[in-house]
């Protein structure tokens, strides 16, 4: 396993008999996570995909989401980085603030190339939070997502090995203080999506103010992640597995699909207790939901299975 320059994307090819697996059901699994628009990690190639949409057409593409129910696109200024986030251009301000959080984009184009530009084809969890049946809730993205590559401290590492690296949990958390002012909220929900999840859990490890934590199809344990499908680790990122001790006393709920190739069942069942709860009584598992399927269309209905 090798790591390089531009990121750890590379598959580890060392053993036959993976090789001759990855062989047979790599070319679905690529087309399933690629061309389906929202991705973990964005490791594989666009196999059979049309051309990608350039950063401009994704940055309009959730302005025009977003704008449809009345929310809007702002920057935060945060230690090192600019931040994208959407929320309603008119705030009632409540209690509680549900933070959804974005998973890691289109971070790769092929097993050895990252992308030029993190922001995602499809915002799955933007998508979540404008599903939200109630409660006041705001989007955040992850650095460098919608931003420009231009903007400061943009560079490949932080959308491929070191993604949830401790200065992106600091920017990521002074952009959740600030969301929190701008709705006069005391306390937060936290939604991670995806490699989201991982930062979610990390925030709420780190902050008093989380009184609950939900991800979906969420990477909590990068290193379990990156051995499971015999890829390059995530060598300069921080690992929400470690945290789990932190978050033992945060209700949590983990939705996971049950036809996830990406995020597999089998991850979820051996998260550390902390996550999982007593009998496993935190993970819910979708029987007919993938890594991209059906979240957005079943949002509501999950909504309301929240304790």
């Amino acid at each position: 396993m090798n790591a390089n320059e531009t990121g750890q994307g590379r598959i580890d090819g060392s053993r036959p008999r993976a090789q001759a697996h990855l062989r047979k059901h790599l070319p679905r699994l690529k087309r399933r996570m690629l061309c389906g628009g929202a991705l973990l990690l964005g490791l594989f190639a666009q196999a059979g995909c049309t051309t990608i949409p350039s950063a401009a057409t994704r940055r309009q593409t959730a302005d025009e989401v977003a704008a449809a129910r009345d929310w809007a696109r702002s920057t935060i200024a945060a230690p090192g980085f600019e931040l994208t986030t959407y929320a309603p251009q008119r705030i009632t301000p409540d209690e509680i603030l549900t933070i959804y959080i974005e998973g890691d984009g289109l971070a790769w184009l092929s097993t050895d190339t990252p992308s030029s530009d993190p922001t995602p084809r499809d915002p799955l969890a933007l998508r979540l939070a404008l599903a939200q049946p109630s409660g006041n809730a705001a989007y955040l993205a992850r650095p460098c997502q919608f931003a420009g590559i231009d903007s400061p401290r943009c560079s490949q590492r932080y959308w491929t090995r070191a993604r949830f690296a401790a200065e992106v949990i600091e920017a990521m958390d002074a952009g959740v203080t600030q969301l929190k002012s701008r709705f006069g909220a005391r306390q937060l929900t936290l939604v991670g999506y995806s490699g989201g999840a991982a930062v979610a859990a990390l925030l709420a490890a780190r902050r008093t103010d989380v009184e609950r934590l939900v991800t979906v199809a969420g990477n909590l344990d990068h290193r379990a992640w990156t051995t499971h499908h015999r890829i390059s680790p995530l060598t300069d990122s921080l690992n929400a597995g470690d945290a789990a001790h932190q978050l033992r006393a945060i209700p949590q709920t983990h939705f996971f699909g049950s036809l996830d190739k990406i995020i597999p069942p089998t991850l979820a069942l051996n998260l550390p207790s902390e996550l999982r709860g007593q009998g496993n009584r935190h993970l819910q598992f979708m029987p007919d939901h993938d890594h991209q399927c059906c979240w957005v269309q079943d949002w509501p209905r999950l909504w309301a299975l929240l304790p």
